[in-house]
């Protein structure tokens, strides 16, 4: 599934009293570009966001009505933005950002190149492909662990449209609960490489749910949960990432992530994710904030967590104590 994350502005132009437009927009595998003619489409390209292929610029040809071929080149200028050089028969007729030639940034570059592909990674997380890993979250060993996080998160959702936030709250509590008792005696991993941070988890949203009972407490329940756990990811972090960074690095297809990094980039999306969960709360009605809590704000995650992996990745992780 890919959805569309911005939209780059259009470029526009014309030839010969024909419209010419240039389209482009970042989804969750890449980037896209279109060129138009009048409104209809001419030619298209797509490049991944890591990868040999996402440092290239995009190519757009296309035939005039009188024979000559219009060519353009496209790609980013700079961080922010993207940008065309438009060629008739190899002769400069438009340029978006005068003197300058669309690149991909240079201090990025190398780095993107040596990134694999979302589609690399999760198949190394199932062990195909020419370098299998035993890591990520579809990984034999965690498989387990993410389908309960989902089973949870669903669960939460169904008792509160049934009955109300205090008996979800509750509710989840106790299956959490359930679980660490489950696997301590089965020992049968279900919580994942951060079971003891879990279970601090549990017992701090247990008393939360007990002091405060009601609903629009329980809506803010998430930010100071968010908090407390961004707060303990920042410390971890700051001190190598040796515990919190470590277990979730347990999740990455990756074998060069820095757990200091990683744990600091989750601490701060933690804030950034607590601060959104504060303005659902009093800016939403409660079956708003449910849906969002439930569905919405776990794909603003997985966009940012790109970034969060991104940094995580810019310097190799130091050697353990």
């Amino acid at each position: 599934m890919s959805f569309t994350w911005w939209r780059y502005p259009t470029r526009r132009f014309s030839v010969d009293g024909l419209s010419v437009a240039v389209a482009s927009h970042v989804r969750s595998d890449g980037l896209y570009s279109v060129l138009t003619l009048n409104g209809v489409e001419q030619a298209k390209d797509q490049t991944p966001f890591v990868g040999p292929e996402s440092v290239r610029n995009h190519r757009l040809l296309t035939t005039l009505p009188d024979g000559r071929q219009l060519e353009v080149d496209f790609g980013y200028i700079g961080v922010w933005t993207t940008g065309a050089v438009v060629r008739i028969d190899e002769r400069v007729i438009y340029e978006s950002h005068a003197g300058q030639v669309p690149s991909y940034p240079e201090k990025y570059r190398e780095n993107a190149v040596k990134q694999k592909t979302i589609r690399e990674s999760m198949a190394e997380a199932r062990g195909e492909g020419p370098n299998p890993k035993e890591s990520g979250v579809l990984a034999p060993h965690n498989r387990l662990p993410f389908a309960v996080d989902v089973v949870t998160g669903l669960l939460f959702y169904a008792i509160a449209k049934l009955t109300d936030l205090q008996s979800a709250a509750l509710a989840g509590i106790a299956f959490g609960f359930g679980l660490v008792a489950f696997q301590r005696i089965t020992k049968i991993d279900v919580t994942g490489g951060l079971a003891l941070f879990g279970i601090v988890m549990l017992c701090i949203s247990a008393g939360l749910a007990l002091l405060l009972a009601d609903s629009e407490w329980i809506k803010l329940r998430g930010t100071m949960i968010g908090l407390i756990a961004a707060s303990f990811f920042l410390l971890d972090g700051v001190r190598g990432g040796r515990y919190i960074g470590k277990g979730l690095a347990r999740f990455m297809p990756y074998a060069d992530l820095n757990t200091g990094r990683l744990a600091i980039g989750m601490g701060s999306l933690g804030l950034l994710m607590a601060a959104l969960n504060y303005a659902a709360a009093k800016l939403l009605t409660t079956d708003n904030w449910l849906f969002y809590t439930t569905f919405v704000d776990i794909f603003i995650v997985m966009g940012l967590a790109y970034f969060v992996v991104r940094f995580a990745r810019g310097a190799k992780a130091p050697p353990d104590a």
